[in-house]
């Protein structure tokens, strides 16, 4: 590789490995890219035409901001603010937590307010959401999907119109659209049956049959087990545990957790007990030989991780870690492909990435 164009790569920020950690340029299994401006990740999302879209927060602003990468992450689109003008007060802070690519492009995105300190009036509640769509210069003005105290926040979208957010409120709750996000269905629990851990979070995606997959902590006599429920295009409901780690813990973990739709099924990672697994799902939710695979990973209460499949059928699973991402990948079989995790320096809790074929990408 030329000097210039290794010094210029250091200066995006892009590092990018192949077997081992420090390998500096193409071709790249993994890049992990500097969020722009500084910022910290929320959440990646790939769009059918290969672009990357990306919300992240920002630790000089009470605002979250999107971009967009259509060459792989080598730059990137001026930055926009998920928050107009008009809804920005003095000590009011919005943070990111969820992105979905839908039809035509059309971006979504949830966040949250720190208005349960400062009380503020005015503010929307609960799952704070904007729209961005082709052809607009910004995001539509900030509402509330569900009107009430709430978090857990997710979304998901596939390419015929179909939205969908999950959230918590002492239950699990869904609100679906059907119009593109231009309405959507009242508040109502996934099914009254479910018992979520209301500090964790929700994870939910479409997987390539059109069915509504849904991750979930339940908390039912304190076992803190991960569930998935898929919904079918007729409505029906199926439920699968997951985890075979158990952990019985009389108050909630407050941890986050990862689904990633693949070409034949789903991919999850959770921790329990402050350890990182993750496990192949098929079709149905039902987890894939070896089963429940254990990663070298920690982490704490509300840290990021992810879990991507790449089209060969391997796996990486990234997590944040004592200000530092970190990351493995999976065989087929299950067995990692270096004896350590990659690292590289990440500020903050949030993680998120892509995979585009077999290429993961990742933002630091």
């Amino acid at each position: 590789m030329k000097r210039s164009v290794f010094y210029c790569m250091l200066a995006l920020g892009v590092y990018a490995s192949k077997g081992s950690a420090g390998e500096i340029g193409p071709p790249a299994r993994v890049s992990v890219i500097r969020t722009p401006n500084g910022g910290t990740p929320a959440e990646a999302k790939l769009g059918p035409d290969r672009t990357i879209h990306l919300i992240y927060n920002s630790p000089k602003d009470l605002i979250p901001y999107y971009v967009k990468s259509s060459d792989g992450g080598a730059s990137f689109s001026a930055p926009l603010p998920l928050v107009e003008p008009a809804s920005r007060k003095p000590g009011l802070e919005f943070a990111a937590t969820a992105i979905a690519v839908g039809q035509s492009g059309t971006v979504y995105a949830a966040m949250m307010t720190n208005n349960w300190k400062v009380k503020l009036p005015g503010v929307p509640d609960g799952l704070v959401f904007a729209v961005f769509r082709p052809g607009m210069k910004a995001f539509t003005p900030v509402r509330s999907l569900n009107g009430r105290p709430s978090e857990g926040f997710s979304l998901t979208a596939d390419d015929k119109g179909d939205v969908t957010a999950t959230w918590l409120a002492d239950k699990l709750f869904v609100n679906y659209s059907r119009d593109g996000g231009a309405t959507f269905s009242a508040n109502a629990e996934l099914n009254p049956a479910y018992d979520a851990c209301n500090c964790c979070t929700t994870r939910a995606a479409y997987g390539t049959d059109g069915s509504l997959a849904v991750l979930y902590r339940e908390e039912t006599n304190n076992e803190r087990d991960m569930y998935l429920v898929l919904v079918r295009k007729d409505g029906r409901q199926v439920r699968t545990r997951i985890s075979s780690t158990l952990w019985k813990v009389n108050a909630c973990p407050m941890t986050y957790y990862s689904l990633s739709a693949t070409a034949n099924g789903y991919v999850a990672a959770w921790p329990t007990k402050g350890e990182i697994y993750f496990a192949r799902l098929d079709r149905d939710g039902k987890v894939l030989p070896p089963g429940e695979i254990k990663t070298p990973g920690r982490t704490g209460m509300r840290t990021g991780l992810i879990a991507l499949g790449a089209a060969d059928g391997e796996t990486l699973v990234a997590w944040k870690e004592q200000e530092q991402l970190r990351w493995e990948i999976y065989g087929r079989d299950g067995r990692p492909e270096d004896a350590s995790p990659h690292s590289a320096p990440s500020a903050g809790k949030g993680a998120a990435g892509v995979v585009d074929g077999n290429r993961f990408i990742l933002f630091q």
